[in-house]
Parts: C-alpha cells; sequence; structure tokens
C-alpha cells in the first residue's frame, strides 16, 4: 500500500527520495511528501495527487543528505494535503509510517493533555509526538521507548532535526529493507524503490529497529539486543521496472506471462515428471502425512486457489478448503490433523494472509506451504516449505502474471504431492507435457490482442458484465470478473453457469454483455444449455470457446475461437484472453490502467 523511502548520505538527496516514490507509485496511493534536514532545519514538502506534483514543489535538488519521503492510501482521514506525510512534531521530529495505530485515540489524548496540538485526522501524527515527547536527543531511544506503547501494524521511518546524519526505522507487519552504498545508506519499504542507488539489502524481520547514518547501520530486535542480518544482492536492475515500448506495465506484464511461465518451470520439471525436493528438502516427509489442503488467500490469489481446489481433490482424492484469509483469521476453523496449509500471495506481506499463517494451530497442522513472488518477504521466511512464482517484478496493480504463475505452481504442488501418494505415472507425464507446451500456447493466445481490442469496444458505454464458468473455469470467470472491475470500473460479476436460473438471469437483457469461458470439456453441453438461457432473455454472448468446443453461433453472438486443446492446464490459457478484455476495456473507457482508483498493490493494513 503506503510507500517509504529514506536516505542518509554526503549528497543531497531529494531526487533520490523523489525517484524512490516514482518506483513506488505501483503499490498505490493518493497523495505525496518527504521532508529533509536543512542546517539543523526540517523543510517538508506534500502535495495532494501525484509524486509529479510533488516534485513540481522542489527545486532541481533541494538541499538536505538526510530525509524522508512517503506515498500514503488514505485510511484514517480522508486524502488532503495536511493529512499527507511526512508528520511533524514540534519541528523536532519528522515521520512516514505504513499500517494501522489501532490505540491511536487512547495515546492522542495522553498527549492532547501534555499540550500536543494536531494538524492531521492520521493516527501518524500520533506517532511523531509520541517520540518527540521521549526525544531527549538519543532518536534510537525514544523511538524504541514509543513503539513499545503501540498497537497494529506499521512500519516507520523518523528522522530529527538536531540529529542530521542519523534516520531510525522500525517495522512491525509492514515490510521494510535497508539499502546499502558507499558512505551513504537507505531504507525503504520496497527494493524496487532503490534500485537505482544500490542493489545490496538486508531485510528486516518482525519487531527490529534500525538505525541508519551515512557510514553503517545497526538492527536491533523487539527487546532491544543488537544483531545481524544477512546481506542480500538483488538480481533486479535498475530497469527491470520500465515500461518499455509498451503503454502500460499492465500490458506488458500480460505479454510476459510465456517467459514468466517457463522460468516458473525451469529446473523443477523434466520430459516427464516433477523433480524432487522441489518444494524444500523435506518436503516428501511432509507430503506424506497431508490428509487435507487448507489455502488461504485474498484477491487474484484467492482465484488461483479456488482452481487448485478442483485439481487437488480430482487428482489426490483429499479434501481441500479455500478460504479468504480475512475470513479465516477471525473465525473458530475445524481442522483436521494432518492439514497442510498453504498461502498464496504476490508480495508475501499480504497482512490478513500473513496473520492467518501466524495464528495458526502446530498441532493440527502437518506444514505450511507458502507460494509466492517475493523471496525476501515475511511469508516466505515463515513458511515451513516454498515455491518462488519467479514472476518477476509487478507493477500493474491488476495481476497479470503473478496469477498464472500461481496456478502453474499450485499444479507443480498437486503433482508434487500426487508422487508421494501414489498417482499414476502416466497422469503426471500428461500434465508435465502440458505445462512444457504452456509458454508456446500463452504466446499463440497473445496474437488474439488486435481482435479483442476490437471487441472491447462493445463495452465502453456498459455498467454492468455477467462471467459465467462451470466446474474449474468457475474460479478463472471470478478472476475475469475481477480484473474487468478493476481497472474499467464496470461492476462486475461471476456465476457458476448452473446458477443462473437462481437469480442472476433476471439481470440479463441486451444491455447486460454475458462474458463464457467454453472449454471443451464433460461440462460443454450443460454450459451450452446455459448460454441458451442467456439468449432468450435477450442477452449477448462473448464466448471465448477452446478447441473442439462446437457451438452453435447465433446473430449477435460474438465468439472468439482460442487455438489450443488441454485438459489439465486449461484454467491457465482461458485467463490470458480475459485478462486482454479488461485490459483493452479499461483503455477505451479512459481509467487509470496501472493505478485504479482506491486500489493497492500490497494490501499491508487490514
Amino acid at each position: 500500500m503506503c510507500g517509504i523511502v529514506g536516505a542518509v548520505a554526503q549528497r543531497d538527496v531529494s531526487s533520490i527520495l523523489v525517484e524512490g516514490l516514482r518506483r513506488l507509485e505501483y503499490r498505490g496511493y493518493d497523495s505525496a511528501g518527504l521532508a529533509l534536514i536543512n542546517n539543523g532545519e526540517l523543510e517538508r514538502f506534500r502535495a495532494l495527487g501525484k509524486v509529479s506534483e510533488l516534485a513540481k514543489k522542489l527545486n532541481a535538488e533541494q538541499p538536505g543528505a538526510t530525509g524522508i519521503a512517503h506515498t500514503r492510501w488514505a485510511t484514517h482521514g480522508a486524502p488532503s494535503e495536511s493529512n499527507a506525510h511526512p508528520h511533524l512534531s514540534r519541528n523536532r521530529i519528522a515521520l512516514v509510517h505504513n499500517g494501522i495505530i489501532e490505540n491511536y485515540k487512547e495515546i492522542r489524548e495522553n498527549l492532547l493533555a501534555q499540550g500536543y496540538q494536531f494538524e492531521s485526522e492520521t493516527d501518524t501524527e500520533t506517532v511523531a509526538h509520541l517520540i518527540e515527547s521521549y526525544y531527549d536527543g538519543d532518536l534510537y531511544a525514544a523511538v524504541f521507548r514509543a513503539v513499545g506503547q503501540l498497537q497494529g501494524t506499521f512500519g516507520i521511518a523518523v528522522i530529527a532535526s538536531d540529529n542530521q546524519d542519523t534516520l531510525v526505522a522500525c517495522r512491525k507487519g509492514s515490510p521494510l529493507v535497508v539499502g546499502l552504498g558507499i558512505k551513504e545508506n537507505f531504507i525503504a519499504s520496497d527494493v524496487s524503490a532503490l534500485l537505482p542507488v544500490t542493489r545490496r539489502f538486508v531485510y528486516l524481520e518482525e519487531g527490529d529497529l534500525v538505525v541508519v547514518n551515512q557510514n553503517g547501520y545497526q538492527i536491533y530486535d523487539s527487546a532491544g539486543a543488537s544483531k545481524e542480518l544477512p546481506i542480500n544482492t538483488t538480481e533486479l536492475s535498475a530497469d527491470a521496472i520500465h515500461k518499455g515500448d509498451y503503454k502500460h506495465y499492465m500490458l506488458k506484464e500480460i505479454h510476459e506471462q510465456a517467459k514468466a511461465v517457463a522460468d516458473c518451470l525451469e529446473g523443477r520439471i523434466s520430459e516427464n515428471n516433477v523433480l524432487d525436493s522441489v518444494f524444500g528438502p523435506d518436503s516428501e516427509q511432509i507430503f506424506k502425512q497431508v490428509k487435507q489442503v487448507q489455502i488461504v488467500a485474498c484477491g487474484t490469489s484467492y482465484h488461483a486457489g479456488f482452481v487448485a481446489k478442483y485439481w487437488i481433490e480430482e487428482l489426490l482424492g483429499l479434501p481441500c478448503a479455500i478460504e479468504v484469509a480475512s475470513e479465516f483469521r477471525y473465525r473458530q476453523s475445524v481442522v483436521p490433523k494432518d492439514t497442510l496449509f498453504v498461502t498464496l500471495s504476490q508480495s508475501g506481506e499480504t497482512a490478513d494472509t500473513l496473520a492467518a499463517l501466524r495464528n495458526l494451530s502446530i498441532d493440527d497442522y502437518c506444514g505450511s506451504v507458502s507460494i509466492c513472488n517475493s523471496p525476501e518477504s515475511s511469508l516466505v521466511r515463515e513458511s515451513s516449505l516454498v515455491l518462488m512464482t519467479r514472476a518477476g517484478p509487478e507493477i500493474g496493480v491488476a495481476s497479470t502474471k503473478a496469477f498464472t504463475t500461481q496456478l502453474v505452481s499450485m499444479l507443480l504442488l498437486a503433482i508434487s504431492i500426487g508422487k508421494v501418494r501414489g498417482l499414476a505415472e502416466k497422469i503426471i507425464k500428461d500434465i508435465v507435457r502440458e505445462l512444457i507446451a504452456l509458454p508456446r500456447q500463452i504466446e499463440q493466445l497473445l496474437r488474439l490482442d488486435k481482435k479483442i481490442e476490437s471487441i472491447a469496444e462493445d463495452f465502453i458505454d456498459k455498467h454492468h458484465a455477467l462471467f459465467l464458468g462451470r466446474g474449474v473455469h468457475y474460479p478463472i470467470a471470478m478472476e475475469g470478473a475481477l480484473k474487468l472491475k478493476e481497472i474499467s470500473y464496470i461492476h462486475a460479476e461471476a456465476y457458476p453457469a448452473g446458477e443462473l436460473k437462481h437469480g442472476p438471469l433476471a439481470l440479463v437483457d441486451a444491455d447486460m454483455p454475458v462474458i463464457v469461458v467454453t472449454p471443451n470439456d464433460e461440462l460443454l453441453e450443460k454450459l451450452h444449455s446455459n448460454m441458451q438461457e442467456v439468449k432468450a432473455r435477450g442477452g449477448k454472448l462473448y464466448v471465448f470457446a477452446h478447441q473442439g468446443a462446437k457451438l452453435e453461433k447465433s446473430s449477435g453472438d460474438v465468439v472468439v475461437e482460442m487455438d489450443c486443446e488441454t485438459r489439465w492446464t486449461t484454467p491457465i490459457l482461458s485467463t490470458i484472453p480475459l485478462q486482454l478484455l479488461s485490459y483493452y476495456v479499461a483503455v477505451q473507457r479512459g481509467t487509470d490502467v496501472d493505478q485504479p482508483r482506491n486500489l493497492a498493490k500490497s494490501v499491508t493494513v487490514e
């Protein structure tokens, strides 16, 4: 969600901070700001809207060798310049904050009694004043004392006007990294913010505080004991998050899916099999114990888990439950012994998914598996077994290649469990052969680009859309509806096609486009009947038909023929044209494709 960048250097850092914020724009935000220490004084600049508006308020190189910057996604208080970060306290302390402070009202009342004045509606300003109330020249001590009183989730970075070579940061439930340079060091909520200045990073762990200056850094745990963490060199380059020749990041990432899937499979499959221990050296022993699978995820990742439920139950004969993390973590669930707990998250920092993992009762589960795209994330570090999706940076808020690589990863998980549970070799070979062919088939489907762009014109003036699917394609219909609503702002719903007569058929008329995913499988004839129900009510069908799915074309129907015929990877292929459709509808409606309103890429608060 919100983005943090901080720097302590021998040079002026305002341009570094602004560029860092630009590289975090994909996370979603409504305002931006930065604070610098200049000759012992705090100078603050804030702007509502894009980072470009903040940049206009700065000189070419605003003086200041120590500073912090932030992009805000409103939680407490409406989007406004007065609510934008950084927040100051008595012109001595400047602070930026990701997350939510749950007990801020109680702290605020105590601070008001001490004479502190509040200029914003935010919970963040409370933390700035609390730190200032403890500050006597030792910034680390003041921050340490203050965060001990905070309840909630937060990543914070703090500077003090009279301590111009020091920055203190802390994380609890919101990720922070330390970037290492030569006579300059940095902090950020995401490595992508700092790629122009360093490729060497230290990933803070839960509860850590760090003191950063020009010459180095020191990390402390939540008890105040000093600690060391490994230094990691990222393989990402500074241009890894550029759009290149594409108009939007989302289109670039849609077209990167063939390579992303190939990268996800590399070194994990042979000609006929999934290699042993791709989930880690302990995976075989854990998989032998599995009697049920529990999948927990949010948003697009939830849809990937829903597809996997069909695969796991059909291939393995094991019960598989899928639940939204924000619901799962707050209810009393009944879990059979030896359940495998599976989490999916692109960022690995999704607050509800991470909390669900941390709340596990070890006695009920035989192990936990994380499917993730961020190798140093909290989810990865805290799971028993891990498979990285290798999707590469995904900047567009609406997930595309992260989703398809999650699907591939979940199919690898099903096979890996199946191998130790006697899954037939022929089935394994068939699935692996389809996986090997998948990148080439994705490239073929991307050639539908121009045709789908033309079809998208029909949606420009629409306000509602209905997506239908059956079986394993029901969650693919859900994903298609989510993509359309996310970036085009058209209200879209997905239903199992067999549920048409149980309510949604009442909505069907000539102004309601109905999008149907039509694989050539055992439910094809049932799906034909459902489509006729739509036609009889005057609805217009947009049918994405796999090879062999014979259709009786009616006047007015739009049929996109997909030149692929598969058994197991069909859901992965079906999602490609739906992504293209949502993209081109959004472009033609003139919405902000990469940064849709009110949404954030990494949801690190509840």
